[in-house]
């Protein structure tokens, strides 16, 4: 019996990664666990060493979480400008990390603080991936009410990326929540339109319009275990690709 033949992974030129804050307390309840952004790092450092254009958008859930101080009575902008802060935490310590392993990395800001990193400059940020750097936007869109899924998506844009990449805490989109739903159906490929329509929680409606506008894949997949980026980037391991139908 022939066996079947599995089509090859496909080719990126440029990529970007969001990771969740919360990807980032590993084991923790909040905070910042340093083995595991060391780990994410090792990761991005052996995609970037193949030669791919690697950006990332870092959320800031692990630190501050504007939607849920403004549910706890704090004005919703001002919390949204400090989860824009804690983002970009997260980006100076994922910084250090890639560049402890030799990996050159730029963090840029939508909000201007430069004593530490650059302003958001989007043909400064194409040209320091094409010298072979990893550039972590930070400081989100620098507006309240969007979130790191929609800067994200935004970025991809702006950078003409070939996938946008969302490392989650679990092995691609299901029908809900696997953790509390064990039942859960989960889907190696949806259309943008199936996402919208069925309320599916992947990133928010924004992000996904962005994306289906820019016709940009989106492949998300779990951020933990053992290099999981760098073999999603070969089409190996369990994600789930959403792209436009047909």
């Amino acid at each position: 019996m022939t066996q079947p033949v599995k089509p090859p992974a496909p080719s990126y030129k440029r990529v970007l990664l969001k990771v969740s804050g919360e990807a980032l307390m590993g084991s923790g309840s909040y905070g910042v666990d340093p083995a595991t952004v060391d780990a994410i790092a090792v990761d991005v450092a052996a995609v970037a060493r193949t030669g791919v254009e690697v950006c990332l958008v870092i959320g800031g859930g692990n630190i501050f979480r504007g939607v849920a101080a403004a549910a706890g009575g704090m004005d919703r902008a001002q919390g949204d400008y400090a989860g824009m802060l804690a983002t970009v935490i997260n980006a100076l310590l994922m910084q250090n990390s890639l560049e402890r392993h030799g990996v050159p990395t730029r963090v840029m800001t939508a909000i201007h603080m430069s004593s530490i990193a650059e302003p958001y400059i989007r043909r400064r940020a194409v040209r320091h991936m094409e010298k072979g750097r990893v550039v972590i936007f930070a400081a989100g869109t620098g507006n309240p009410f969007f979130t790191t899924d929609t800067g994200a998506a935004l970025r991809a844009a702006e950078m003409e990326c070939d996938a946008l990449f969302k490392g989650t805490q679990v092995d691609g989109v299901y029908s809900a929540d696997p953790r509390k739903h064990p039942d859960a159906t989960r889907y190696d490929t949806l259309t943008y339109r199936d996402v919208l329509a069925n309320d599916l929680n992947v990133m928010d409606a924004a992000a996904i319009s962005l994306a289906r506008e820019n016709r940009l894949p989106i492949v998300v997949f779990n951020i933990h275990g053992q290099e999981p980026f760098s073999r999603v980037m070969r089409g190996e391991g369990r994600f789930t690709t959403i792209v436009a139908a047909g």
